[in-house]
């Protein structure tokens, strides 16, 4: 099965002309450059069918004649690097279903897609392409300029396309990371299909979730690691529009896709502890205290405040309160959105994109980490899963006794073993495996929430001195005291009422039989 491998880069249209004049690159030339029009027109039914089962369909028109093109995601083994592909030269502008047989659009295509397929969007693109050699392996540079269409709606395209066409995928991030030394250029999370879809659904600043990850049990750890943590990059970076619009729940995805970012190398840490590692680890977290005051004070804000305010209409207290907290989670989408704006950002995506795919920890030449690379992914999942969970296990049944900092662990540690089982959870599809897996996945929620009202009462305890003697009009600092003992009133009610369904979820977790076994 032909499998595309690829890289984007977002740059400037300004700078597009500069990366063809780059003498180096020039040097790199395997023959002549090869300029094209290319307009696509992409395929679906009116809801989507084959983008929701991951499955593209675009004709393209080359010269006078047509090659239909199907694409495949999330089964590969090249993650965000890579496609499933097939082409076939076809005779009219229109999908023919005889040529798509043995590709991954042939079991959908029932006689009802069949009659519901049409035109959704289309792209027009201006492409430079440029063979190259890097050592033993043939890329493929082409420099994108042009502009997605759907209706009435466009989205330009100014993009760095660089593709693996014979020999080692690590030469696509080296060659990246020259490309950036030398002009400005971003990661570009989504595929023009993608693009194109957000754009037709009128989407494309709206928080983005993470997609399903699929690993192949033959997959090696060091194979494992890069589709996980491109998965979690492309959710992380496919926020950043709905960041800049202030969209809460963006701010939350992105959030989300750090955090899974960084469990995930904390589930490799093995194979990964160097220090380029370190230093992309510092840039994360970085971003991750970026984006907390927004998240954290409009939770704060809906969650708390506002069901107080409703609960005591006319309460001037709970109004002044409010006024306070909503200046501070707007400050808060302020500094998030700066932050996604900044150059540390777009250096921090593409860093960890690289990292990814010819970071230090890919080619450590180290016998133990050659073999810790190449090990299986099956029995090394089966050993986080089972050490961690057994270490959630223990912590559990002693949540009564816990104080704030142990609690906060625990937390976290639910957390980082809620995203392994997601990471893994293609591994184990057998017969009662999936069932088991949900269970769990429940079971930890239970905990990870409970654990989250007490963390929130923590909060409310630290912001209650800094709002009463910091926040605005200082001469009313008696009424947000009190307007805050009634937050945390709530939230003590809460905990009282829920800790006991924690409780039983440490005892399912304990006893329960787990998916991976």
């Amino acid at each position: 099965m032909p499998h595309e491998i690829e890289i984007k880069l977002r740059i400037p249209p300004e700078a597009l002309h500069g990366v063809a004049r780059l003498a180096w690159l020039r040097e790199m030339a395997s023959g002549p450059a090869k300029r094209a029009k290319l307009v696509s027109v992409y395929f679906d039914t009116g809801k989507f069918k084959l983008r929701d089962r991951g499955v593209s369909l675009r004709l393209r028109r080359v010269g006078r004649k047509w090659v239909q093109t199907v694409k495949a995601d999330g089964g590969g083994g090249a993650g965000a690097f890579g496609r499933s592909e097939w082409e076939h030269a076809v005779a009219a502008d229109r999908p023919d279903f005889d040529a798509a047989k043995d590709t991954a659009l042939d079991p959908l295509a029932t006689g009802k897609l069949r009659r519901r397929i049409r035109p959704v969007f289309r792209t027009e693109i201006w492409r430079t392409a440029i063979p190259l050699r890097c050592g033993d392996s043939e890329l493929e540079l082409a420099v994108d300029r042009g502009q997605i269409v759907a209706g009435r709606r466009r989205r330009m395209v100014s993009e760095i396309e660089i593709e693996l066409k014979r020999g080692d995928p690590v030469e696509i991030a080296r060659l990246a990371g020259r490309i950036a030394q030398a002009v400005p250029v971003a990661y570009e999370p989504l595929t023009k299909p993608e693009r194109g879809y957000a754009l037709c659904a009128g989407t494309s600043s709206k928080p983005v979730h993470a997609d399903p990850v699929v690993l192949r049990p033959d997959f090696t750890t060091a194979e494992s690691l890069r589709v996980i943590g491109l998965e979690c990059l492309r959710h992380l970076a496919a926020n950043e529009r709905a960041v800049r619009t202030g969209e809460s729940e963006g701010v939350h995805q992105m959030r989300v896709g750090l955090r899974r970012l960084r469990a995930a190398i904390s589930v490799f840490r093995e194979l990964a502890d160097d220090r380029e590692t370190d230093a992309v680890k510092t840039e994360l977290r970085w971003l991750t205290e970026q984006l907390a005051p927004a998240r954290d004070f409009d939770v704060f804000v809906t969650e708390s405040v506002a069901p107080l305010a409703g609960a005591h209409a006319g309460a001037s207290e709970i109004a002044l309160l409010r006024a306070d907290m909503e200046q501070r989670r707007d400050a808060g989408f302020a500094r998030a959105k700066a932050a996604v704006e900044s150059r540390r950002y777009r250096r921090l995506v593409l860093d960890v994109a690289l990292w990814l795919g010819n970071g230090r920890w890919s080619a450590d030449p180290d016998p133990l980490r050659e073999a810790r690379r190449a090990r299986p992914i099956v029995p090394f999942a089966t050993e986080v899963l089972t050490r961690r969970s057994q270490k959630i296990v223990k912590q559990a049944a002693k949540l009564e006794k816990l104080d704030m900092h142990q609690r906060h662990r625990l937390r976290i540690g639910i957390k980082k073993l809620r995203y392994a089982t997601e990471f893994f959870e293609s591994l184990f599809a057998g017969a009662g495996q999936r069932a088991r897996q949900k269970r769990l996945v429940e079971t930890l929620k239970v905990l990870q929430d409970v654990l989250g009202q007490l963390n929130d009462m923590g909060v409310y305890q630290k912001l209650a001195g800094e709002i009463v003697e910091r926040g605005k009009h200082p001469d009313r600092r008696p009424e947000k005291a009190f307007a805050m003992g009634m937050v945390a009133g709530r939230g003590q009610v809460k905990y009282e009422a829920s800790v006991g369904a924690a409780m039983k979820a440490s005892a399912r977790l304990a006893a329960g039989r787990q998916f991976w076994q």
